[in-house]
C-alpha cells in the first residue's frame, strides 16, 4: 500500500509531536518512506536519496570532505528536531560540520550546559560543560562550539599532534582567486585558542598548552603541518610559510608552501589535486620552471614521503646542506 502524502509544512525533516499535530497516524509515521534518524525524529527517505545522489555526482577535489560534512550536517538537522532546548553540537561533530581534519564518527556529539544532564540516546554521544568554557555560534541554522571553543573540547580527545593539525587548519588565513591573504576569513586565531586556554580547568589542558606552542599560521593541510612538525623534529630551520616567491623584477612566480628564503629552497607538497587536475598539473610545471630561472630550486615530497617513509624532512635536509645549510652541533 502506497502511503499517503506528507503535509507539505512538515518538511523533509519533523519530529513526533509534529507529525501528529498535522494530523498524522503512528501508522503513518511509520510508514517505508520515513526514516528515523533519532528516537521521536523522522526524515523523508527521498531526501535521504536526493543527499546521496547530490553526494554520488559530487567528483571534485575535496569531494570526501565535503560528503563528510553533508552527512553531519544532515544528522545534526535530525536531531535538532527533538533535541532539547539550549542543546548544541560540540566535540568532533562540530569539527566535521566546519570541515576540519578530523576522523569521522558514527555518533553525533551533542552538548548541554551545566547542571543539566547531558542528552541520551541512539546515535548520540552527550556532554555537559560549563557556560564560560565555550562559546555558542549558529552555522547553517545549527547551533555549534565556535572553531576556538571545539579545539579545547577535542583537547581531552585528541593525541597533541592531532591538536596541532586542527589548530593549524583553524587559524589559517584563506587567500582569494588572486592569491591575495584574507585575514578577516581566519576562522580562528592564535589568541582565540589562547582565550579557551584561559578559560578556566577542563580535561586536556596540558595538551592544549603543548599544542598550542606548536601551532603556526600558514598551513592549508594536515601533510604541509604534517611536514612541518617532522622538519621542526629533525632540526631543519624554521621556513616561512604560505609565501609568495618574487623574481629580481617584483613579479610574483607562485606561492609555495614552505620557503627556506636564505638557501633559495622552498618545499612543495604535492596532493592528490596536482596529480589528478591536468590544469594544475600544468601550473605547477611553469611556476617551477620560473622558479628556477629566479634560482630557486623546488623539493617536491608527497603523502607517502611525509607519512608512510617518513623520510620527507630527510630528503629536505639533504638539498639544505647541500646550499649551504649547517646544523647546529
Amino acid at each position: 500500500m502506497t502511503p499517503s502524502n506528507l503535509p507539505s509544512a512538515l518538511g523533509a525533516r519533523f519530529n513526533v509531536g509534529s507529525g501528529r499535530a498535522a494530523g498524522l497516524t503512528r501508522g503513518r509515521m511509520r510508514a517505508k518512506d520515513l526514516d528515523r534518524p533519532f528516537h521521536g525524529a523522522r526524515r523523508t527517505v527521498a531526501d535521504i536519496a536526493a543527499e546521496q545522489d547530490a553526494i554520488t555526482r559530487d567528483t571534485e577535489p575535496l569531494a570526501l570532505t565535503r560528503t563528510t560534512t553533508r552527512l553531519v550536517r544532515s544528522k545534526a538537522l535530525s536531531y535538532l528536531q527533538v533535541a532539547a532546548c539550549g542543546s548544541f553540537i560540540c566535540g568532533v561533530s562540530a569539527a566535521l560540520l566546519r570541515g576540519y581534519p578530523v576522523d569521522s564518527s558514527d555518533t553525533l556529539d551533542v552538548a548541554v550546559f551545566a547542571p543539566r544532564r547531558a542528552p541520551k540516546g541512539r546515535g548520540v554521544k552527550g556532554r555537559t560543560i560549563r557556560r564560560h568554557l565555550v562559546d555558542i555560534e549558529e552555522l547553517d541554522g545549527i547551533p555549534t562550539s565556535s572553531s576556538a571553543s571545539t579545539w579545547a573540547m577535542l583537547g581531552r580527545d585528541l593525541s597533541v599532534r592531532k591538536l596541532i593539525i586542527l589548530g593549524d587548519a583553524m587559524v589559517r588565513i584563506p587567500r582569494d582567486d588572486h592569491g591575495i591573504p584574507h585575514p578577516e576569513r581566519a576562522e580562528a586565531t592564535i589568541e582565540q585558542l589562547q582565550a579557551t586556554i584561559d578559560a578556566g580547568s577542563r580535561a586536556g589542558l596540558k595538551k592544549l598548552r603543548t599544542a598550542l606552542d606548536r601551532i603556526r599560521v600558514g598551513c592549508s593541510s594536515p601533510l604541509e603541518t604534517e611536514y612541518r612538525l617532522d622538519s621542526e623534529d629533525a632540526g631543519l630551520p624554521e621556513p616561512e610559510l604560505d609565501v609568495g616567491i618574487y623574481d629580481d623584477r617584483g613579479r610574483r612566480l607562485g606561492i609555495s608552501e614552505f620557503a627556506y628564503r636564505q638557501y633559495r629552497v622552498v618545499v612543495e607538497i604535492e596532493g592528490d589535486h596536482h596529480r589528478s587536475s591536468k590544469q594544475q598539473w600544468n601550473r605547477d610545471l611553469q611556476k617551477y620552471r620560473d622558479y628556477a630561472n629566479a634560482g630557486w630550486e623546488v623539493v617536491r615530497v608527497t603523502a607517502h614521503d611525509i607519512r608512510t617513509q617518513r623520510r620527507a624532512a630527510r630528503i629536505v635536509r639533504e638539498v639544505l646542506m647541500r646550499r649551504g645549510w649547517r646544523p647546529h652541533l
